[in-house]
C-alpha cells in the first residue's frame, strides 16, 4: 500500500467554529442565532471545501506536469452518498466539526441529516464507481471521474395503499448544493445529427445541432493522502436557449424548445427506453458525456497546444469504461484523432486501443447493450462509418488469424441486414487493451461463456479485478462503534488504509471478552436502527430479534421471490400449527429495493412483499416471532444504518448470474453472517472467511446449466418442484388464493404463472435447499457467543474486499500506473 504522509489537520475546534460563522455570514447571510441546520450544513461544507482547495489544485498541477499516467473513469453513474461526513473525515476535521457544533448549539446529526442525498446512480455500478474514485484519491493516483450531473436522479420510491411501487421525481437539487463548482469557462461543444460529406478527399461531418456541455466539479479527497482528485459531471445546456422573436409573437412554449431539448440530455438518470424516443435520449446521454470528457482530457493534458502530439495520450491518461454505457468513446476518439487532428487510421487506432479498457459488469445477454445501427446513423453518422470500418478491420484480422467463418460471424461488432445493429460489448472488447470481470467466478464465466469467442482469440486481454468497497464510508462512518473496537483490538487505526490488517483480529475471535464486546456493538447498532426506523418510517421494530436483511436492486435473478416464499412458508407453518412459534428464533426480515419502472414482475414482487408484511405484522400469531419490513426508497443512508445492525445477510442470487456484488462485502465487513449461493463474489468471501463461517445452499453454476439443458424453463419443470414439496406448494397457493391480496385471486396471477411455468432463475428448484439451511442458521443463532465469534472471523478475513485493493489490482494488471510522486 502507498505510505500515508498527510498529517491530521492542526486546526482547532474554535478556529473551525469561526470559519463556519464566517460562511454563515458571507454565504448564507444569517447569524448563528438565525441559522437553521440546513444553513449550518451549507456553511460547514463551504468551510471544508476551502481546506481542500490547495490540495486539489496541487494534485491537478502535479498530474499535468508529472510523469504519472492519470485514470479517467468513465461511468454513467456515480452514487456518491452524502458528502459532508466523508469530506470531514478525509480532511481530518471530524473532531473540529463536533466541537464547532457544540459551540454553535447544533446537533451534529441534525446538520448531517440536512444534506440531501444525490441519487446519481441505480445501485452497485454507481456505488462501485464512487468507492473507486475514493480509493484512487486515497492511494494518491491522479484521476478524473467523468459522468453526468443528472437534474433528477434515480426515482424516489413510494408505496401506495395496495403495496405497489410508485415512482416520483428525485429532484436532488431542490435545496442548496454546496459541493459542486460549475465552470462555464471550460465547457465543451457536443454535436449531433446531420450528414457526412466528402471534401478534398476527406470525410467531413456536418452536424445538424449541438449542445453545450458545462462541467460541474466535485472534489474527491483522499484519506490521509494529501491528494484531492476531481469528479467532473457534465450538464447539458442549449446554445440557443431562448427565441425572443417567437416569444414576442406570444408563442411562449415554442420560444424555449431548444433549451428544453438540450437540457433533456442531462435531465434524468436512465430515461425509460422502451420507446424510440427513449432509446434516442439514452444514446444522446452516453455520447454527450463521453465526447465532452475526451475533449476535456485533451484540453487538460495539452493546455494551450494547437497541434498536440496525441501519440503520447496513452501515456497521459487511461480511460476505464465502466460497463457498456461509455463505449461510444472508442469511435469518438478515433473521430477526434482522424477528423480533428489529422492522424491516419492506423496511428489513431493504435492510440485508441492503448487508451481504453473495459469492465464488464454482467453475464446477462440482455444487459450487454446493442444499439440499432439506424439510430447511431441518425445521431452520429460519422461514428457509424468509423464503427463499420472498425468491424471490417476486425473481420480481416480474425480471418488472418485463421478463425473459422462461423465464429467470425458470431463476433461481428456491426451486424448487417434489415435490423443492422452495433454490439457495444464487442466493440469495447476489440477496441480496448484489457477486459476485466469483477469477481473470480464472473471473470471465468466471461471468458468461458459470455465472451468465449473473444477470449479464444485474445486470451491475454482478459483479466479479473474483484470488486471492493471503501472502508472509510462503510466501516468508519457507517459503524463507528465497531471501528473503535477494531482500532482497540489492533492497537492502531492504520487498518483504514490497509484493510488486510484486519487479520490481526483473528486471535481475538478466541478471546471471550473481545467477542462479548463485539456482540454488544452489534446489539447497540440494532437499537440505533430501531430508533432510526421509528423516526424515518414509523416502524416499531424489536431490536432483540435476529435482523435478517436483503437489500439490493429488485431483479428476478437476485431472487427476492425466494426469500419472501420462505417467509410465507414459515408463516403458513405457524398458522397451521405445524410449528410452535415459541420454538422459532424471533426474526425481523428487512427488504430494501427499487424495481425499474417498466419491470412488471419485479414490481409485482414488491407489491407481494409489502402485502405479506401487512398480513404477518398484523397477525397476533406471529407477534414477537416473525415480522417483515420494507423501508421505501432504499439508498445509501438506509444502507449505512441497516448494514451495521444486520445479523444475517441474504446473497441468494441464482448461481452464475450475479457478476460480483458489493453489498455482500459491506455486510461481511460489518459483522453479518451470509446465507448465499456460490455466485459472484460470494465464492471469494466464503473462501476467505471460511466455509464454516458461511451458510451455503443451492445449486452450483454447472448444476444450473445442466438443469437448463433439461428444459427447466421451457418444459415447465418448475411445476414438479411445486408438486413434490408441500411447504413450497402451500406458500405459492397462499399467494394464488388471495391470502395476501384481500381475497383477490388475480392480483398475483402473472407472478404465480411465471413461477409454475417458467421460473427462469430457478427459485422453486432452490427452495428446499434454502429452507433446509434455515434450520442450521437458527441453531447457530441460539448460541450467541458462537454466532458472534463467526461474525468476528468474517470481519477479520474480509480485508481483501477493500476498494483500495481493487484499485491496486487495476494499477498492476490494467492501467500500469501508480501514485503521484
Amino acid at each position: 500500500m502507498t505510505e500515508i504522509t498527510a498529517p491530521k489537520s492542526s486546526l482547532t475546534s474554535g478556529e473551525f467554529t469561526d470559519e463556519i460563522r464566517e460562511q454563515l455570514k458571507y454565504t448564507q447571510g444569517v447569524t448563528p442565532e438565525q441559522a437553521t441546520a440546513a444553513d449550518v450544513y451549507v456553511a460547514t461544507a463551504a468551510a471544508v471545501r476551502r481546506h481542500l482547495v490547495d490540495s486539489w489544485m496541487k494534485t491537478q498541477h502535479d498530474m499535468v506536469n508529472g510523469d504519472t499516467k492519470a485514470v479517467g473513469y468513465l461511468s454513467a453513474e456515480f452514487l456518491m452518498g452524502k458528502q459532508l461526513e466523508n469530506a470531514l473525515l478525509n480532511a481530518g476535521l471530524t473532531e473540529q466539526f463536533e466541537g464547532a457544533m457544540k459551540e454553535l448549539g447544533f446537533d451534529t446529526k441534525d446538520v448531517i441529516d440536512a444534506e440531501y442525498e444525490p441519487g446519481l446512480g441505480n445501485g452497485g455500478l454507481g456505488r462501485l464507481a464512487a468507492c473507486y474514485i475514493d480509493s484512487l484519491a486515497s492511494i494518491g493516483v491522479p484521476a478524473f471521474g467523468y459522468g453526468i450531473r443528472y437534474q433528477y436522479g434515480i426515482f424516489k420510491q413510494e408505496f401506495d395503499e395496495s403495496g405497489k411501487q410508485v415512482e416520483t421525481p428525485d429532484y436532488w437539487l431542490v435545496n442548496e448544493e454546496p459541493w459542486g463548482h460549475v465552470d462555464y469557462n471550460r465547457d465543451q461543444r457536443v454535436n449531433f445529427g446531420g450528414e457526412v460529406v466528402e471534401e478534398n478527399g476527406k470525410r467531413v461531418w456536418k452536424p445538424a445541432w449541438a449542445v453545450r456541455a458545462v462541467p460541474c466539479d466535485y472534489m474527491v479527497p483522499g484519506y490521509k493522502s494529501g491528494r484531492v482528485n476531481t469528479l467532473r459531471l457534465w450538464t447539458a445546456k442549449s446554445y440557443d436557449e431562448f427565441d425572443l422573436l417567437t416569444f414576442n409573437k406570444s408563442d411562449y412554449l415554442d420560444a424555449v424548445i431548444p433549451k428544453v431539448e438540450a437540457e433533456n440530455i442531462s435531465k434524468i438518470l436512465y430515461p425509460e427506453d422502451s420507446t424510440p424516443q427513449g432509446k434516442k435520449l439514452r444514446l444522446e446521454q452516453q455520447y454527450f458525456f463521453v465526447s465532452a470528457s475526451i475533449h476535456d482530457a485533451i484540453r487538460v493534458f495539452y493546455p494551450g497546444e494547437k497541434n498536440p502530439d496525441l501519440t503520447t495520450l496513452p501515456n497521459k491518461i487511461v480511460f476505464q469504461l465502466n460497463d457498456t454505457h461509455p463505449v461510444i468513446g472508442i469511435p469518438e476518439l478515433m473521430r477526434v484523432l482522424i477528423d480533428e487532428y489529422g492522424y491516419d487510421w492506423d496511428t489513431a487506432w493504435s492510440i485508441t486501443n492503448k487508451t481504453f479498457n473495459y469492465t464488464c459488469h454482467t453475464l446477462l445477454p440482455e444487459a450487454l447493450e446493442v444499439w440499432p445501427a439506424s439510430l447511431i446513423g441518425e445521431l452520429l453518422p460519422r461514428h457509424l462509418e468509423i464503427i463499420k470500418k472498425i468491424n471490417e478491420q476486425f473481420m480481416a484480422e480474425l480471418k488472418a488469424k485463421g478463425v473459422a467463418d462461423d465464429q467470425i460471424e458470431r463476433m461481428r461488432i456491426y451486424t448487417d441486414g434489415k435490423d443492422a445493429s452495433v454490439r457495444m460489448a464487442y466493440l469495447a472488447t476489440y477496441g480496448g487493451s484489457y477486459v476485466n470481470g469483477v469477481a473470480e467466478l464472473h471473470s471465468e464465466l466471461l471468458k468461458d461463456v459470455t465472451l468465449k469467442d473473444f477470449s479464444s482469440v485474445y486470451p491475454d486481454k482478459f483479466t479479473n479485478v474483484t470488486n471492493g468497497v471503501t472502508p472509510r464510508r462503510f466501516i468508519k462512518l457507517a459503524n463507528p462503534r465497531m471501528s473503535d473496537l477494531i482500532t482497540e483490538g489492533l492497537g492502531t487505526d492504520a487498518w483504514l488504509s490497509d484493510l488486510e490488517q484486519l487479520k490481526g483480529l483473528i486471535p481475538l475471535a478466541d478471546d471471550p471478552e473481545f467477542v462479548k464486546k463485539f456482540a454488544a456493538v452489534k446489539q447497540a447498532n440494532k437499537n440505533d436502527f430501531a430508533a432510526f426506523a421509528k423516526r424515518k418510517y414509523g416502524f416499531d421494530i424489536d431490536p432483540n430479534t435476529m435482523f435478517n436483511t436483503m437489500i439490493k436492486r429488485l431483479h428476478e435473478y437476485k431472487r427476492q421471490a425466494l426469500k419472501i416464499l420462505a417467509v410465507i412458508a414459515t408463516y403458513a407453518d405457524i398458522k397451521s400449527g405445524k410449528v410452535d412459534p415459541d420454538t422459532l428464533v424471533p426474526r425481523t426480515v428487512f427488504f430494501g429495493a427499487k424495481a425499474a419502472p417498466g419491470y412488471y414482475l419485479a414490481k409485482q414482487t414488491i407489491q407481494l412483499i409489502n402485502n405479506v408484511a401487512r398480513v404477518i405484522n398484523n397477525d397476533p400469531a406471529t407477534k414477537g416471532k416473525l415480522h417483515v419490513y420494507f423501508p421505501w426508497n432504499y439508498n445509501i443512508e438506509l444502507a449505512q444504518n441497516l448494514i451495521p445492525a444486520t445479523d444475517l445477510d441474504e446473497q441468494i442470487s441464482q448461481a452464475g448470474k450475479e457478476a460480483s456484488g458489493t453489498g455482500n462485502m459491506k455486510f461481511a465487513l460489518n459483522g453479518a453472517l451470509t446465507v448465499g449461493t456460490l455466485d459472484g463474489a460470494n465464492v471469494e468471501i466464503r473462501e476467505r472467511v471460511g466455509a464454516e463461517n458461511f451458510f451455503l445452499f443451492g445449486m452450483t453454476e454447472p448444476e444450473v446449466s445442466a438443469l437448463y439443458a433439461k428444459g427447466y424453463d421451457t418444459k415447465g419443470l418448475s411445476r414438479e418442484y411445486y408438486e413434490k414439496d408441500p411447504q413450497l406448494k402451500q406458500a405459492i397457493d397462499m399467494v394464488a388464493d388471495g391470502t395476501f391480496s384481500d381475497g383477490d385471486k388475480d392480483t398475483y396471477k402473472d407472478l404465480v404463472n411465471d413461477w409454475l411455468n417458467k421460473d427462469y432463475f430457478m427459485t422453486l428448484a432452490d427452495f428446499r435447499a434454502y429452507m433446509d439451511i434455515q434450520a442450521e442458521i437458527e441453531e447457530t443463532y441460539r448460541d450467541p457467543m458462537k454466532w458472534a465469534r463467526m461474525a468476528v472471523l468474517n470481519v477479520a478475513n474480509s480485508g481483501y474486499f477493500s476498494s483500495d485493493r481493487s484499485i491496486e489490482d487495476y494499477l498492476e494488471r490494467i492501467w500500469h500506473t501508480g501514485a503521484l510522486k
